[in-house]
């Protein structure tokens, strides 16, 4: 097993199947093309050239919502997500002007959020931030 992160986009193939490798849903097409193409960084992981986890961060500079952390089952448990997650506050950190604060945000699924708390991230509310809001538009 040779395990290599990447900060590439993968093609809609990889990143559709990665996601369907954790039973997420899908995205149309065109949405997610130029979703992903907007992203400010992204981590691909592939075990030797098995495409196998991924991650990416949107965002303005002050402020970015890590999205999209899937990493197959079956290798869950190997410190993949949480090199994702470092590798990517890694590279937040370094695109920012020294002085800078940034605000980095992210949405767990059920039953992850002590994952991300190892992480360093803290659950809302707490002292500083109200609990956190969603709404899923359709059309």
């Amino acid at each position: 097993m040779e395990i290599v992160y990447y900060e590439t986009i993968p093609d809609l193939d990889t990143y559709f199947e990665l996601r369907r490798s954790v039973d997420w849903n899908n995205f149309c097409p065109e949405q997610t093309q130029k979703a992903i193409n907007k992203s400010a960084f992204f981590i691909l992981v592939k075990d030797e050239d098995k495409p196998i986890a991924m991650g990416r961060a949107v965002g303005d500079g002050m402020y970015y919502t890590i999205v999209d952390v899937v990493v197959r089952p079956e290798y869950q448990g190997k410190k993949v997500g949480s090199t994702i997650i470092s590798k990517l506050l890694e590279l937040i950190q370094k695109d920012a002007p020294e002085g800078a604060r940034i605000s980095v945000q992210l949405l767990a699924e059920k039953g992850k959020e002590e994952f991300y708390v190892k992480q360093g991230f803290k659950l809302c509310p707490h002292e500083f931030c109200g609990p956190a809001l969603r709404k899923v538009i359709y059309t």
